[in-house]
């Protein structure tokens, strides 16, 4: 039987997600600043809020899948935020706001009596729309099972990974970081590749059945850059954040994460050149522009570095 679920934040993630809950059967209202993405979660079969207090009033769990720490913290503890509602007894955090964020709002929305989770997921895009995300869930047992069919809905590996608030975004930052660094290290390793001669499409080809491949060789590479559609659906802003984020994490814990740091000013340098709005694979055109080289299917795009 489809639960009733409140879904807060309509992006590039939360509307496929959402449309994969009401294929389940669940009963969602939806909540978000751009009203065309309202509209077309509605015309999807989704019922609309104008505030999430509004949805906090009358669903069970509500779900949130917002950008930042910040936008997270207002829409659930801010002016007509989740904690005005007086239904919602379970809240699971989708971002990925890092574990002092998730903690704080755990904090807040308890005297009312709602039990938090993170729940941060993997995938993308594609594994948004698919129902195949990785949804990293930390927190109460009892609550995680109480919501775990609608997290399958939208997840084919999701796991309770930790019994405290903030675990699961911790292991989503670490994720992150590492798909961070490796395409970093993976764009440098292509560039030099190409400046050498070397046939892209092949590099990666051998790359993709041998040791040194990853999912930015794998994912990013074949189509965004190869192809050079940069289209993958994750903005450069948002990767840098998670990577500040994850960094920030590791300096509270006392872990040193020497090559990691050098990756986050790749990413800042590349916001620097092309602006936040970016799609994180175009990460690779920086360094295109450094090393003279173009990491592309056909040599006639070897033309743009003059516009580096």
């Amino acid at each position: 039987m489809g639960q009733n679920i409140g879904f807060v934040g309509l992006g590039m993630m939360g509307a496929p997600m959402v449309r994969r809950l009401l294929s389940a059967g669940h009963v969602v209202t939806v909540c978000d600043q751009q009203a065309a993405a309202v509209e077309a979660a509605v015309a999807a079969g989704a019922r609309s809020a104008h505030t999430p207090a509004e949805v906090a009033g009358c669903c069970d769990t509500v779900m949130v899948s917002l950008p930042t720490p910040d936008v997270v913290r207002r829409v659930a503890l801010g002016p007509d935020g989740l904690h005005e509602g007086r239904k919602v007894k379970t809240y699971v955090d989708l971002s990925t706001t890092g574990a002092r964020v998730a903690r704080e709002v755990a904090a807040g929305l308890a005297p009312q009596g709602v039990v938090s989770l993170d729940a941060p997921v993997s995938g993308g895009p594609p594994g948004a729309a698919a129902g195949t995300l990785s949804i990293m869930v930390s927190g109460s047992r009892a609550a995680f099972e109480t919501v775990r069919p609608a997290l399958e809905a939208m997840g084919s590996n999701t796991r309770l990974v930790g019994s405290e608030v903030g675990q699961g975004q911790t292991l989503k930052l670490v994720n992150n970081l590492m798909l961070a660094a490796n395409y970093a290290v993976t764009s440098e390793c292509l560039v030099m590749g190409a400046k050498a001669g070397l046939d892209p499409t092949m590099m990666v080809d051998v790359v993709n059945r041998s040791s040194g491949r990853s999912f930015a060789s794998e994912m990013f590479v074949p189509g965004p850059v190869l192809k050079r559609e940069f289209a993958f659906g994750f903005r450069m802003a948002l990767m840098a954040k998670d990577v500040r984020l994850a960094l920030e994490e590791a300096e509270a814990l006392g872990t040193p994460m020497f090559s990691c740091a050098a990756a986050r000013h790749l990413y800042e340098a590349a916001i620097g050149r092309s602006g936040p709005d970016e799609d994180v694979t175009s990460l690779i055109k920086l360094l295109e522009g450094w090393g003279g080289a173009i990491v592309a299917a056909t040599p006639s795009v070897s033309a743009e570095l003059g516009d580096e």
